[in-house]
């Protein structure tokens, strides 16, 4: 392979996607084992795969934008990458959702305290992300079409943006330190819509070849 085209990921596809799961399960396990309290490990694992799914989907979210934006191996090599991303992102927010429902387990209080509206982005949000990921393959994709792959696809990207903005904008409140994973997604939704702008920009100026 040509230094020219190599990757800058030393783990490419599925290697990356089985590395990224390790990670997240690694990082689970060492938080549920260190912590005394069962519950409160639960919760800090929540609370890590909460971070741990939002940068994955950052990285996911903003790669074609920066493709076009910084041209290099290293954004080049994101895009290729994307879909292993996001379907890490997919399993790390599964690990997420079974330590919520092991929490409700743990604490018979948690389920009662929360109500059916404040349920609704949380179950917007894991619809999309099933979707998404059982439409990452080749096989699905031609079963439903590309056109229809593609609005998907950018669509829940857009819906899940918009739930990552919402969930820590309202814990503001809670936290001063949710103003900087809201600030990040903020930036990201910028990044991409600048990234789209670039693209078409470039499309327009770029001379159509004759028939």
């Amino acid at each position: 392979m040509s230094t020219a085209t190599a990757s800058p990921f030393r783990y490419q596809g599925w290697s990356l996607f089985s590395l990224l799961a390790a990670l997240v399960l690694l990082m689970t396990g060492l938080i549920l084992v260190l912590n005394p309290d069962l519950a409160e490990g639960v919760r800090s694992a929540i609370r890590a795969t909460a971070r741990s799914s939002f940068a994955l989907f950052l990285l996911a979210f903003t790669a074609s934008a920066f493709a076009v934006l910084v041209p290099a191996p290293l954004s080049r090599s994101l895009v290729r990458e994307r879909r292993f991303i996001g379907l890490a992102f997919a399993f790390s927010h599964l690990v997420h959702a079974v330590l919520i429902y092991s929490y409700g387990q743990l604490n018979p209080e948690f389920w009662p305290g929360r109500t059916i509206l404040g349920n609704v982005p949380g179950t917007v949000g894991y619809v999309f992300i099933l979707l998404l990921a059982l439409t990452s393959f080749k096989t699905t994709t031609r079963l439903i079409g590309f056109k229809a792959w593609k609005r998907l696809h950018v669509t829940g990207m857009w819906v899940l943006a918009a739930i990552f903005a919402y969930s820590n904008f309202k814990r503001i409140p809670m936290s001063a330190w949710y103003v900087m994973p809201f600030g990040l997604i903020c930036a990201a939704t910028a990044i991409r819509l600048v990234g789209k702008l670039a693209q078409a920009n470039k499309r327009l100026h770029t001379p159509q070849r004759a028939a």
